[in-house]
């Protein structure tokens, strides 16, 4: 794939945000819920040098598909292990929902003026907030899929984990497996298992809505 310059602009800064703001909020929930081991690991931070894996973040450019530096919390100081370990794993996703609404918020903020609707530059500047949205949509769903390492695994990884760790281990590992074998599949091959640009295109559809760009 070759990159261009609007390729970066559009993809690099969002990523750096989203994944960024994504880690920090895991490590700020399992802070919250009592546990220091992310705050002692220096996580509890906004300086995406502590969380920005520069191969996830390389991936995430030119595939479309990445990761950040994961936030390790210690389950044994939770109060509510199992609630708490999902509210931790939720967290990351939902930041990320909001920060899209954010974004594409600072962009219809912006097209109310008229430099922003009605230059070439100003338009490009606007639509690269919805871009830089769109991308932490595709963060909030990618990462809600219910597959081991995603977050929307800790839905049930945590009960599995009180019966047999050795059986959590495992589906640890047989789901990167599955995880990266479905991405390079549908590239490939192009089709899609799991869908999830149909899911980004209605979020992205619901919030442009509820701003009402004109």
């Amino acid at each position: 794939m070759t990159l261009n310059w609007q390729n970066m602009l559009e993809t690099v800064p969002a990523a750096i945000l989203g994944l960024t703001i994504h880690e920090y909020s895991h490590a700020l929930a399992a802070y919250k819920l009592g546990d220091t081991t992310a705050r002692d690991q220096g996580r509890l931070t906004l300086n995406p040098l502590k969380h920005i894996d520069p191969l996830g973040l390389l991936l995430i450019v030119v595939a479309g598909f990445g990761w950040a530096k994961p936030v390790v919390f210690d389950s044994s100081r939770l109060k509510h292990k199992n609630r708490d370990e999902i509210l931790i794993a939720l967290a990351g996703p939902f930041s990320n929902l909001l920060l899209g609404f954010v974004l594409v918020g600072i962009a219809r903020l912006l097209f109310c003026f008229p430099w922003f609707s009605t230059t070439e530059a100003g338009f490009f500047i606007t639509m690269l907030f919805i871009m830089w949205g769109i991308i932490n949509f595709g963060l909030f769903v990618f990462n809600l899929i219910p597959i081991p390492p995603l977050d929307g695994s800790h839905l049930y990884m945590t009960y599995i984990s009180d019966v047999s760790p050795e059986l959590m281990n495992r589906l640890y590992q047989i789901g990167t497996i599955a995880l990266f074998a479905i991405i390079i599949i549908e590239d490939m091959a192009n089709i899609t298992i799991i869908p999830t640009n149909r899911m980004v295109s209605r979020i992205t559809d619901l919030c442009i809505s509820l701003f009402h760009f004109n």
